[in-house]
């Protein structure tokens, strides 16, 4: 294992695609000079404390060249998350120890009056898109590629959590870290100079790190840039660049596919793409549709956990995993028995079978969080790494994904997850996305929510879904909603993942139509204000 700067500095003299944005293309002997500038200016103006850099940028070129410049000097990038505002942002800024922010007009408004440490101090804020920028940048041009012997120890970047529940934590990254991973995406992907990735998946999240650019610069093969992901535009992307290769964290195939077929969807460049949290259904549909096969698996920014998909494998689950990774109950710290269904499929010991996913060997591919002692505690415990996601195992030992560890369902004195309940309902005719939470029950415990997303110019109809719901077999009286919001979009994070807790905080007070299953029928009726007021006073 060796440091990522050894794989840019062996860039210097390629003269091959390196950068592809809009109208505007770098070879990698361009790029990398031009990281070499980033990092001489940022070498003669870094101050005392940690060399972090924050970058608050859409996927840009210039994104890239700082995580060169970090790479090649020893320094190391704090992907900031735009979608953070305020005392948070602020938070996630002088928590990590920025010294240097790197922005844009999109995100500078973002930055004014808060209190950033010492990023506050005067020409600690770049934005790109000034002439103070280049102005700044211009008595480094040509400047040497660094020569410094960077351990692979030390640290490259700090990646925020989605924050999908309580403040993100940022996890550490080293240059190894990061080469080791990148490598065994491009043997595992077959990644050649002649490909081009693209990368519409956010740049301060692992997901494009560690499985598109980071394998870009190791197989040395062209980055495609997209700003931020955009399902009208992927294919025409596709085609404007190239690309053979793409990435993907979350929902994006949802909506990629639903947007109308064309009949030449299968000419599109694409041969492969490498991502998790795809769908079963998205996964086979994408592939039909697109002719290209998916590689999806579970992971996760820390990398303590991994489950891969193989042949043959049962629908809805994750697939199979080394022999140390256990479903371990949470309290008792046993492991929980295996899942029995019955001859529909229906899982029959939810509460006790349902318990987090653990590496018990360990976290030997987690470096830790940055300066977040309790977090690191609460994840590696003992020996064993702690993923905070809850899952099961079959007699066979298939994993399946049963949601994060907030996402339990407690409804007349049954335990259960959000995700098995959400992969029955996304098998309703046309719908895109759905997402199962928890709203509170007037006497006890709670009722079922689904939130669902419907594809274009698809109407709601109360009657087909209520239909729906009572012919699947493997879905649990107790798991069936009682509540439907039909919503034009979800509130997501950067990332992809929908950020349940917000609509679970609206509960049935939303802006979007509602249905529900009055106490005692079966039929999804409108659900009205007047209904609203009523269950609020029930509540208290």
């Amino acid at each position: 294992m060796g440091s990522f700067a050894e794989r840019i500095r062996a860039r210097a003299l390629d003269d091959r695609p390196a950068v592809l944005f809009e109208d505007q293309r770098w070879t990698y002997r361009e790029w990398v000079a031009q990281c070499a500038t980033r990092a001489a200016f940022f070498d003669s103006s870094r101050t005392e404390g940690p060399p972090h850099i924050g970058v608050l940028l859409d996927n840009v070129p210039d994104f890239t060249m700082w995580l060169g410049a970090a790479a090649l000097m020893g320094a190391t990038v704090v992907g900031v998350n735009p979608t953070r505002r305020g005392v948070e942002l602020q938070r996630d800024i002088t928590y990590s120890d920025c010294q240097l922010i790197i922005t844009s007009d999109s995100y500078a408004p973002l930055l004014e009056g808060l209190d950033l440490g010492s990023a506050s101090k005067p020409g600690r804020i770049l934005n790109i898109d000034e002439a103070g920028y280049a102005e700044a940048l211009a008595p480094f041009a040509g400047a040497p590629v660094p020569v410094v012997d960077v351990d692979p120890a030390t640290q490259l970047l700090l990646l925020f959590t989605s924050g999908t529940s309580g403040a993100p934590k940022a996890v550490i990254c080293s240059q190894g870290r990061l080469d080791r991973i990148s490598a065994t995406i491009v043997d595992a992907c077959a990644l050649v100079p002649s490909d081009v990735a693209y990368l519409s998946m956010p740049l301060f999240h692992s997901n494009c790190l560690f499985t598109g650019w980071g394998p870009a610069i190791v197989s040395g093969c062209g980055a495609a840039l997209r700003p931020k992901f955009s399902p009208t535009a992927f294919v025409p992307d596709v085609r404007r660049y190239g690309a053979t290769y793409f990435t993907y964290v979350g929902k994006p195939l949802a909506y990629v596919l639903a947007q109308p077929p064309h009949p030449d969807d299968r000419d599109v460049p694409l041969t492969r793409g490498f991502g998790n949290e795809g769908s079963e259904a998205d996964l086979a549909r994408f592939t039909e549709r697109f002719d290209c096969p998916l590689t999806d698996g579970y992971g996760s920014t820390e990398t303590g956990v991994s489950i891969n998909r193989v042949a043959g494998m049962p629908a809805g689950s994750l697939g199979v995993a080394a022999d140390t990774v256990k479903i371990l109950h949470p309290e008792t710290v046993h492991e929980c028995p295996r899942a029995r269904f019955d001859e529909h499929g229906r899982l029959l010991n939810a509460e006790e079978c349902t318990g987090e996913i653990v590496n018990t060997a360990g976290a030997a591919g987690f470096e830790g969080y940055w300066n977040n002692d309790e977090a690191q505690a609460e994840r590696v415990r003992g020996a064993a790494y702690w993923s905070g996601d809850l899952g099961y195992r079959d007699e066979a030992g298939y994993f399946y994904f049963a949601g994060r560890s907030a996402e339990w369902l407690r409804v007349d004195g049954e335990n259960f997850a959000a995700a098995p309940v959400e992969r029955i309902i996304s098998r309703f005719p046309n719908l895109v996305l759905a997402a199962v939470y928890a709203v509170p029950d007037a006497l006890v415990g709670d009722q079922v929510m689904a939130a669902i997303q419907l594809g274009p110019s698809v109407a709601f109809d109360a009657d087909a879904f209520t239909a729906f719901i009572d012919a699947q077999p493997d879905l649990g009286p107790k798991w069936k909603p009682r509540f439907v919001r039909v919503v034009d979009d979800f509130p997501m994070t950067r990332t992809n993942k929908v950020l349940k807790r917000d609509l679970a905080r609206q509960r049935w007070n939303g802006p979007d139509p509602l249905w529900w299953r009055p106490p005692g029928q079966q039929r999804f009726t409108s659900f009205t204000a007047a209904h609203a007021t009523a269950l609020e006073n029930q509540l208290g």
